[in-house]
């Protein structure tokens, strides 16, 4: 019988607020309770930080430094080198959740290392243009650092690659940015959502959008298709960057609400006729959290997300990113639906569950860790 594994290691990127990343993280705790979990730094709030099971949290130099919490993402091109400096010498089995530089801690080489990435740096890789774009520094001497920084990072995370023995990814789109990043398989497991019971029902009205305002979440693209729609609404839930200013140039029929309790948001997707989302998602919880409402979802063609989404199904997709295409869609969906939609997005929804994760989560590890033991190192 194969000896389960004796001292393991959990690395995650940051722990700065509650986001898809750290979801997964929970599940993963709760497999390993007894795990120690190392992270760059460590300034969750209170109440998110009481739903991490965690025996004992390692934190890199980056911890010391003041209000880091506020510019961690500045602090971008020290990251690899932190994150080298985690002792995880006597672990036997280390377990990555990664979405940045975890995969790149330095592992003894009697440990099983097993990596589940959110997805390669996306900023770095194939996303690199756009985020340059977005953020302003597509050009002058400012892009020129930008771009040489990226270029390191991407040396860096491919060479990292090959201190992971197996990786798991979060839906089929990051399966394939793994192959073509690293050259490396991956197992596809889906992280968990919280697939709360419907709302009682109502009539539905209006759209909504749930995110981080962030360039990359194409925001903007939709207030501007909403410009198109001056007789439909769309109410935005959630904060961040760029809250203030989409809100300054948003059109009437546009409206913020900033961030939300959970109960709210729920009721809020419950009550829209459709979900939007213009982003290109690793894997996408929120809509998934629409479809549990059973609230169809109006979505750009292209991510994670088209692991559950099927147009004209639970879904209408669109093409190319423009807000064009995107008032197009909701206007052609409006007409497109079938009487049973909402129970469909119900269904499409009831296999992303807790239960599911660490069901699968816990197969995966228990194969890699008996193969381990049996036979050391693959090729």
């Amino acid at each position: 019988m194969t000896a389960a594994p004796r001292n393991v290691a959990v690395v995650h990127d940051w722990l700065v607020d509650r986001a898809g990343a750290e979801r997964v993280l929970e599940e993963i705790l709760a497999l390993f309770p007894d795990a120690v979990l190392y992270t760059l730094i460590d300034r969750m709030p209170a109440a998110d930080a009481t739903r991490l099971p965690r025996r004992a949290t390692v934190t890199s130099w980056l911890q010391k430094l003041p209000g880091v919490e506020r510019y961690f993402t500045r602090c971008l091109p020290l990251m690899p080198m932190a994150i080298q400096q985690l002792d995880l010498s006597g672990h036997d089995l280390v377990i990555s959740s990664s979405h940045c530089v975890a995969k790149g801690v330095l592992v003894p080489p009697e440990a099983l290392h097993l990596c589940y990435c959110h997805s390669p740096m996306r900023y770095a890789w194939d996303m690199q243009h756009e985020y340059l774009r977005t953020e302003g520094l597509d050009r002058g001497p400012k892009s020129w650092l930008a771009r040489r920084m990226f270029h390191r990072l991407r040396a860096w995370d491919a060479y990292t690659a090959n201190g992971v023995d197996h990786f798991a990814a979060n839906s089929d789109f990051v399966r394939r940015r793994i192959l073509k990043a690293y050259r490396r398989e991956a197992a596809v497991i889906h992280p968990p959502v919280e697939v709360s019971p419907p709302a009682p029902g109502r009539e539905r009205q209006g759209y909504v959008t749930v995110g981080r305002l962030m360039g990359y979440k194409n925001t903007a693209l939709m207030v501007e298709a909403f410009r198109r729609l001056p007789d439909r609404e769309l109410t935005v839930v959630g904060g961040g960057p760029q809250l203030e200013g989409l809100r300054r140039v948003a059109p009437a029929n546009v409206r913020f609400t900033g961030p939300v309790c959970e109960a709210d948001k729920q009721a809020r997707l419950a009550a829209a006729r459709a979900f939007v989302f213009a982003a290109v998602e690793d894997f996408g919880i929120a809509p998934v959290e629409a479809l549990a409402a059973g609230t169809p979802v109006i979505a750009y063609a292209r991510g994670g997300a088209l692991d559950y989404l099927r147009h004209g199904d639970n879904a209408w997709l669109f093409a190319p990113a423009t807000p064009e295409a995107l008032a197009n869609a909701i206007v052609e969906s409006e007409a497109g639906w079938d009487s049973d939609l909402h129970q469909r997005c119900r269904i499409s929804a009831e296999g992303f569950g807790r239960q599911r994760f660490r069901r699968e989560f816990e197969d995966w590890v228990r194969l890699h860790w008996a193969a381990w033991q049996t036979h050391g190192p693959s090729p």
